[in-house]
């Protein structure tokens, strides 16, 4: 069976894939680094990971010039915030913030679908997932980008996270163990891979826990 291009425009996006998963103490990132046009790649190491504080990172899909503007406004936002407050922000705050600066531009929107991840002020791992004009919530895990179609029900089944709408509220952090959750972001890129024509060359993943932040890489098809 041949690829199947993805539903989406060819003319105002680059594509790409991110996903985050959220464990109980620790955060797993990951996109590819593929940035293509249509049918065109334009280089095939390109990050969409980008570090927002110690215990937060961003990764995007969509249109990377938009991106690049989002990324800017809140290193800058950021950056205030340190001079005011003297720390950095948590990863919830910085979700926050994120919303409101997705929402600020809903008229006309940033191209960008954003899943941030990182370390609550407990040391739990969080997953926070966006739809372009800065709707959020916080879950265990997420997939955007062209993608998406193909990964999220993957972890769906693999995952099997619990309704919000469920009293007591279950915990949203996932029950893998992070080596386990690494494994299974390895093999959801390596499926989507097979698919999109968006998606490939190499993965990106990024490891946030007590210890810190370390990355991670793995290859993938290149056609």
């Amino acid at each position: 069976m041949t690829k199947q291009q993805a539903n989406w425009s060819p003319y105002d996006n680059n594509g790409g894939s991110c996903v985050a998963i959220a464990g109980a103490d620790y955060c797993v990132i990951a996109a590819d680094t593929r940035l293509s046009t249509g049918y065109n790649i334009l280089t095939r190491d390109y990050s969409k990971i980008c570090k927002l504080a110690d215990k937060a990172v961003m990764a995007s899909s969509g249109f990377q010039a938009d991106v690049k503007a989002l990324q800017k406004v809140l290193s800058a936002r950021h950056l205030t915030y340190q001079h005011q407050h003297n720390k950095q922000m948590s990863c919830p705050a910085m979700a926050q913030l994120l919303s409101n600066t997705l929402y600020f531009k809903r008229f006309f929107p940033y191209y960008a679908f954003n899943v941030l991840g990182g370390l609550d002020s407990e040391g739990k791992g969080c997953v926070f997932t966006y739809d372009a004009v800065g709707s959020y919530e916080r879950v265990g895990y997420s997939a955007q980008g062209s993608g998406s179609t193909l990964i999220t029900p993957f972890l769906d089944n693999q995952l099997k996270s619990p309704s919000p709408l469920l009293l007591p509220a279950q915990d949203s952090s996932t029950p893998l163990s992070e080596a386990e959750a690494i494994d299974l972001v390895k093999t959801v890129f390596a499926s989507a891979t097979e698919r999109d024509i968006y998606t490939g060359d190499k993965l990106e993943i990024v490891v946030l826990n007590a210890d810190g932040l370390r990355r991670e890489y793995m290859d993938l098809r290149k056609d």
